[in-house]
């Protein structure tokens, strides 16, 4: 069987200059870390980290009936959702599943733009084709044309004014106060040397931050302009940090707290699905249909000490019965101490409610507590 290439970003060249260490991720050749991982977790929780997304989809919605094809595509109103917004919907599988999570921006009354993971981005392009053939809109996916850079951290904004906002950045469009003034998931549109600029305040670290959209062929001289701005304030960072700050934050990971086999409640997301507005979209059937009675539920799990509970560690309570098991698990380097994300039986996820995680054959003492682990607020 002959292994098929990995999928490279354009910035992979800018990468290697910087010494960084690679992985398999979803078929793309991606920087795992730089340097140290807990040095990059650090950085984006005290100054900011610099992120290459760009193994990221992004399809375009344009057309007089976007909206209406939207919502019956995603499990969100849609066309609710003002010019100049973002928001953060689920695409569902016929019977109430989860195909993926993706963020939504709203370019134009006729012009949406949806981001899909990069693991999912080729089948949510195909859905949302076939979702939409109905209506009076074309999907366009602008996925190998598009680069994502975000900056991530408490520094973010004032890197960004620094590095678009004075002398000759190259950007038109958007100005200091757009930034300033700017609310977590919404966004500016402008030109960054003649090419399209998109600029969102969204991010998946838990801190404030921005994902930058733009041509491929303007990605490298971004990367270097927001890395000459953000100086030592400024720490590029690879995908392993990126979880471990996801983690923190409770933020779910397709693949892991997200799946086709998992309905939306499942995993803390019912209020995503708009089961309240009277339109119907794909997988709004099955979800209304579903007995979630005993299907298992997502929780945060804390622990003491330095031993963390990885993926698929098995959950047991207090008697010995198995209960459920971790997705996610991690040292958090934040708050000093394991935590980890696990589905488990509906009676024992009160918070509060101890239990026991296995490591490795070893019991490890764990304890039901809310989500998210960490909050910037």
């Amino acid at each position: 069987m002959v292994e098929q290439a990995l999928r490279s970003t354009t910035l992979e060249t800018v990468h290697e200059s910087l010494g960084a260490t690679f992985t398999d991720f979803a078929g793309w050749r991606m920087p795992v870390r730089y340097d140290s991982d807990l040095a990059e977790h650090a950085a984006v929780r005290e100054r900011a980290g610099l992120f290459d997304l760009s193994h990221m989809g992004e399809i375009h919605l344009r057309g007089p009936q976007a909206a209406d094809a939207l919502d019956h595509a995603l499990a969100g109103k849609l066309s609710a959702m003002s010019v100049g917004r973002a928001k953060y919907s689920l695409l569902l599988t016929q019977d109430g599943g989860v195909i993926d999570d993706v963020i939504t921006y709203r370019l134009a009354e006729d012009h949406f733009i949806v981001v899909a993971n990069a693991s999912n981005a080729e089948v949510d392009a195909q859905e949302l084709t076939t979702r939409a053939a109905g209506f009076d809109a074309e999907v366009d996916d602008a996925s190998d044309r598009t680069a994502l850079i975000a900056v991530q951290g408490p520094a973010s904004e004032e890197i960004l004014l620094r590095a678009l906002t004075t002398g000759d950045s190259g950007v038109e469009g958007i100005g200091a106060e757009d930034l300033r003034e700017m609310k977590n998931y919404r966004f500016a549109e402008g030109t960054y040397r003649g090419e399209q600029l998109l600029i969102a305040r969204t991010g998946y670290t838990g801190e404030d931050g921005f994902e930058l959209y733009v041509p491929d062929e303007l990605a490298a001289v971004l990367w270097e302009q927001l890395t000459v701005a953000g100086g030592e304030d400024l720490t590029p960072c690879g995908l392993a940090c990126r979880d471990t700050l996801r983690l923190e934050a409770g933020m779910p990971l397709y693949g892991h707290e997200l799946g086709r086999d998992l309905y939306p409640a499942q995993s803390g997301m019912a209020r995503v699905v708009a089961l309240t507005s009277k339109g119907d979209f794909v997988g709004r059937e099955g979800v209304e249909a579903a007995d979630l009675s005993d299907r298992p539920v997502l929780v945060g799990l804390v622990a003491e000490g330095r031993r963390a509970a990885r993926a698929d560690a098995k959950v047991r309570d207090t008697e010995g019965r198995e209960v459920g098991a971790v997705t996610s698990g991690v040292l958090s380097p934040t708050l000093g101490h394991p935590i980890a994300m696990a589905f488990v039986r509906p009676t024992v996820t009160e918070v509060g409610t101890e239990l026991i995680a296995d490591v490795r054959g070893k019991d490890l003492p764990v304890r039901v507590v809310a989500l998210p682990f960490y909050s910037r607020a």
